[in-house]
Formats: structure tokens, C-alpha cells, sequence
């Protein structure tokens, strides 16, 4: 219990202080609280000895109203304390999940679903928003007002407090176990969580297919375990604290009717006070009140417990660039000395060394899963190479600040990812401080600008997630746009132009080429157009090179890249025969 506290005030950072100073009211409101039952010692020695008076009276009144006043404030001034640190804290949490994420290697997404990602930004935060202030606030104020009472009662009645305190170990002692059989059910309850989340995901993205292939029945069954998994494991955590809860629960009750039967023997044979036996009794049903309530929340310390730790999970993930630099490369070339890379077991790149020299154009080509858009993705650094090292000017690339090193590359893959924002904004991302006038010259040169006029609302029109509501040409279109107004020194397609009508294909590859020019420029590409003006092609086998030159060096050695411009041709020039 004491260390889901701790770990939960490592996890607040910055705003600590509102929660040591949340605990420090709601003692003084605690305080408060007790002070009533001098309020009513009062009232009822005078009641007791027949002496109450005009002035007993107000003095009580005074002490009550002191009591309620002092608690109602002080509980506001910590429960507002509390949330607002809660939800401060929550909004910094995510915020620093976001910026971890943009300087982790891609693997680390290849290795986690996008619901376990997804979900420690969302359900699990919302558990720890939402649920933490309540959960804690109560606990904390049940023990600290239990403490306080109890306190309070040893004061006015020693036996009776000895008794208070008995209770008070007990309850903990069984909170304690509590704890440790909530555990794991709460760990188990965050995995169902976080597999709801991907299952709801995966069903989301893809409805289309889901809808063109007529599985709905059967994909939508996914979903539904999903949700009968979650619902079995937090039904499961239940099942397993309330055992715990009830034992608590009676621990309470039963040392308050202790206390309010030993009052009444004490003082049938002599040994208190009426006025005394009197307060007892009435303290027997107030003492433990509120940390009833908050022993009744207790279980899901631990809810609170598993989901800092799935969240702390992303905090502690190694990145990748903590320890760069943040200076200029010397020149634009690209080196690769004997890098290998794989994913998990399977080698992709293979002991592979080349030079890609400043301003100039290098395609690379090769059989599908060859390795072309991992090669690429390790020049912007999306993974980090297993051995070898990779260059820029000289310096091994991971010697770079990541957002030094991307501001020198643009990419366009053919996987186009726009967000859910207008389609200025979403060419923007490319130079966040681009004027209206260079988002729409960039647009024209990407042979974007007549569609974008068509639409309802131009350049401000918000295009959806992914930009949905977009076609693929479009899309693709859009993402150059983006490349071309950042105007890196390097540019890296994957095929920019595989999308695109043949209407607006010579256009957009003359604004490429003339928006490329003194640049470096790699690309992965399928077309004999695209490849055979590139100063050098470089032809992947299974991760490794197979052939390096110009088009008509490698055309004339009759190797892979001689059969695969053979087959492209086939392709391209195939007729239907006449009957």
C-alpha cells in the first residue's frame, strides 16, 4: 500500500506538491472533524450534571460551527488540489508519452500492437485520471480521519482508544493481503484492457475489408471476446478483493460495537463518566465512517498501481538520440559502411557498404522484400543499424539529434499517412511557418492545386484520419507537396509517382525533377522512366547488393537488373489479341 503511494507521487513529478498539499488539508480537516466531538462533550457533561447553560450552549454552537466550517473548506481546498493535479498531471503524462514515442526506433512499434500502445495514452491514463483522485482521496482521508478519531477518542477515554487502535491494525493488516491478491488480477486486468483497445482498433481499420469480403459476422465475434475477456477479468478482480473488503468492512463494525458496548459496561460498573459513556457511544458510529468508505476503494490502489507501471513501461523504453548533437552535416553524402540490419531473426539488410554521393540521384531497385524501404528508413534513422555505421558528411548519423538529422531529409513513401487536420495544415507539416502563398505554390508544383480548388472549403478543408476522404492519387500528391515545401537537401521517394493518373504523371515528374535539382536524391523505384536517368542504381537481392552502375552499364551485364527491366517492358507493352 505504502509503495503505490510512493511509486503514485514519483509518478505526479511536477505537480507533487498540490498532493503533499491535498494531504496536509484534509489532515486539518480530519482535525476539524474531531473537533465536533468537543462540541458535544459539552453539551452532554452539562446535560450529565444538570448545569447546562446559555453560555454551554453557545460555546458548543461556536465549537460545531467552527468544526463544520473548518471541515467543508478544508475538504474543497484538498479535493480541488487533488484534481487539479491529477488532470495537469495526466495532460503532462501524455504529452511526455507523445514526444518518447517520436524518438523511439520503429521497432518499438513492430513489437507492441497499436492497442497496447494506444491504450497507456488513453483507457490507462483515463484510469489514472480519473480514478486516482477518487480512489486516493477517499483512502487517504479514511486513514487520516481514522487516525485522527482515534486519536481524539484515547484523548477523552484511553481504554476505548486502545480499542479504536486495535481496529485500526486490524483493517490495515487485512488491506495488506488485500493487496497482494490484487495484484495480479490487476495486471491481467490492464493486458484485457489493452487488447479490447487493439481488438476495437483492428475491427475499425478495417472495415472496408471486413465489409468488401461480407465477415462482418465473424470479425465483429473478435470484438466480442474482447469484450467478454474484459469482462470476465475486471469481474475477476472483484471476485478476488471483496473476500478482503468484507473482512475489513466487519473489522470496522465490529470494534465499533466494541466500543459502544464496553462504554456501557465501563460505565454500569463505575469506570467512566456519564457524559464520557455518552460521547463514546455516539463516537462508536462516526469513528471509522469515512474510513470505511475509503477501506471500500482500497482494491483499486492497485488498479492505479498496473496502470503506472504499463505507462512508466513507455517513460523507461531507451531512445534514440539523448546523447546527439545538434550540428549541421559538412556535405550531403551518404555513406553505408558494412551495415546489417534485421527484424528479430530475419536479416533484411546484409553486410551492406555503398557511398550515395551529395546532389546526386540513386535509385534503388530489386524483388519485393529485397530490403529497398528498410535500406531507406535507416538513413532517416527509423531504426538503428545492428552492426556497421551509416554516415552523413562524415558523421555517423547516430551522433545526430533525430530532428537534427530529419530536418536535412524529406521523405515520400507510398504508405501516405495524412492527419486529421485541413490540408493546408497537413502540407504545412512540411515548414510549420509557410506562408498561405507557399502552400499553395508548393501544391501547384505537386499538381494538387486544381483538386484542392474543387473542394468545399479549398486549402481549409479538413480531410479526415488518414485522409480518408481522399483517393490514393490524391493522397500522394498531397505528401509530395509536403516534401517539396520543406525543401530538405535530401529527398527520398518509394515509387512518388505509383499513384498518380498518367494525366498528371510528366507533369509532377518535371516539377520533381526541377524541385530535386542540387539535391540529393534517393529513390526506390519500379519504372524504367524513373530509374534510367539516375547517376547510379543500386540493385538489392535479399539485403544485399547485387549489381551497382548506370542504367546502361547494368543493362549490358545481362544480370538481375537486365531481367527486371525485360519483365517491366513485357508488362508494360502487353495487347489484348484481336479475334
Amino acid at each position: 500500500m505504502i509503495d503505490i503511494l510512493k511509486k503514485f507521487f514519483r509518478f505526479a513529478d511536477s505537480q507533487k506538491s498540490k498532493w503533499v498539499k491535498s494531504i496536509v488539508l484534509t489532515l486539518f480537516k480530519s482535525v476539524f472533524a474531531s473537533i465536533e466531538l468537543l462540541a458535544i462533550a459539552i453539551v452532554l457533561r452539562g446535560i450529565a450534571t444538570d448545569s447546562v447553560t446559555c453560555t454551554t450552549a453557545l460555546a458548543a454552537l461556536g465549537i460545531m460551527l467552527v468544526s463544520v466550517a473548518g471541515t467543508i473548506v478544508m475538504r474543497h481546498l484538498a479535493q480541488s488540489s487533488q484534481s487539479f493535479g491529477c488532470y495537469i498531471m495526466s495532460g503532462d503524462k501524455r504529452i511526455q508519452i507523445g514526444d518518447r514515442l517520436k524518438l523511439m526506433p520503429m521497432g518499438y512499434f513492430n513489437s507492441r500492437s497499436l492497442g497496447n500502445i494506444t491504450a497507456a495514452a488513453t483507457s490507462t491514463m483515463e484510469d489514472i485520471e480519473n480514478t486516482a483522485p477518487r480512489i486516493i482521496v477517499n483512502y487517504l482521508n479514511g486513514l487520516i480521519h481514522g487516525f485522527v478519531m482515534t486519536l481524539a477518542l484515547t484523548i477523552f477515554e484511553w481504554r476505548i482508544g486502545l480499542i479504536a487502535i486495535t481496529g485500526l491494525v486490524l483493517f490495515l493488516l487485512i488491506n495488506i493481503l488485500l493487496h497482494k491478491r490484487a495484484h495480479k488480477a490487476s495486471q491481467i486486468r490492464q493486458e484485457a484492457q489493452a487488447e479490447l483497445v487493439d481488438a476495437v482498433l483492428e475491427y475499425i481499420q478495417g472495415m472496408s475489408v471486413v465489409k468488401s469480403f461480407g465477415i462482418e459476422a465473424s470479425a465483429g465475434q473478435k470484438v466480442g471476446r474482447a469484450i467478454a475477456d474484459s469482462e470476465r477479468k475486471n469481474i475477476g478482480l472483484e471476485k478476488k478483493t471483496i473476500p478482503f473488503m468484507t473482512v475489513q468492512q466487519l473489522i470496522l463494525r465490529v470494534i465499533s460495537t466494541i466500543i459502544i458496548t464496553l462504554s456501557v459496561v465501563l460505565y454500569l460498573y463505575g469506570s467512566m463518566d456519564l457524559s464520557i459513556c455518552l460521547l463514546m457511544l455516539l463516537s462508536g458510529f462516526i469513528v471509522f465512517s469515512e474510513l470505511e468508505s475509503g477501506g471500500s476503494m482500497s482494491a483499486f490502489l492497485r488498479l492505479i498501481d498496473a496502470s503506472i507501471d504499463r505507462v512508466n513501461e513507455i517513460q523507461k523504453t531507451p531512445v534514440m538520440d539523448l546523447e546527439g548533437t545538434q550540428h549541421p552535416p559538412g556535405n550531403m553524402d551518404i555513406v553505408f559502411n558494412d551495415v546489417s540490419f534485421s527484424y528479430g531473426e530475419k536479416i533484411i539488410i546484409n553486410h551492406v557498404s555503398l557511398k550515395i554521393p551529395a546532389k546526386t540521384t540513386t535509385a534503388i531497385v530489386g524483388p519485393s522484400g529485397s530490403g529497398k524501404t528498410t535500406l531507406c528508413s535507416l538513413i532517416a534513422r527509423f531504426w538503428d543499424v545492428d552492426e556497421g555505421n551509416i554516415t552523413l558528411g562524415g558523421t555517423d548519423i547516430r551522433e545526430y539529434k533525430l530532428d537534427g538529422l530529419l530536418q536535412n531529409i524529406s521523405m515520400v513513401f507510398q504508405q501516405v499517412y495524412l492527419f486529421n487536420d485541413t490540408i493546408a495544415n497537413n502540407i504545412r507539416l512540411g515548414k510549420p511557418e509557410a506562408t498561405r502563398e507557399e502552400v499553395r505554390e508548393a501544391a501547384k508544383k505537386a499538381c494538387c492545386h486544381d483538386f484542392i480548388s474543387l473542394l468545399p472549403k479549398g486549402y481549409d478543408t479538413v480531410i479526415g484520419e488518414g485522409g480518408a476522404t481522399l483517393s490514393g492519387g490524391e493522397k500522394q500528391r498531397i505528401s509530395i507537396a509536403r516534401a517539396l515545401l520543406k525543401d530538405a537537401p535530401i529527398i527520398i521517394f518509394d515509387e512518388a509517382t505509383a499513384n498518380v493518373d498518367p494525366e498528371n504523371e510528366n507533369a509532377l515528374q518535371q516539377a520533381i525533377g526541377s524541385l530535386t535539382r542540387d539535391k540529393t536524391v534517393i529513390m526506390i523505384a519500379h519504372r524504367l522512366k524513373t530509374v534510367r536517368n539516375a547517376d547510379q542504381i543500386i540493385v538489392l537481392d535479399a539485403g544485399k547488393i547485387a549489381q551497382t552502375g548506370t542504367h546502361d552499364k547494368l543493362f549490358a551485364e545481362k544480370g538481375l537488373y537486365a531481367d527486371f527491366i525485360h519483365v517491366r517492358e513485357k508488362a508494360v507493352g502487353w495487347k489484348i489479341a484481336s479475334e
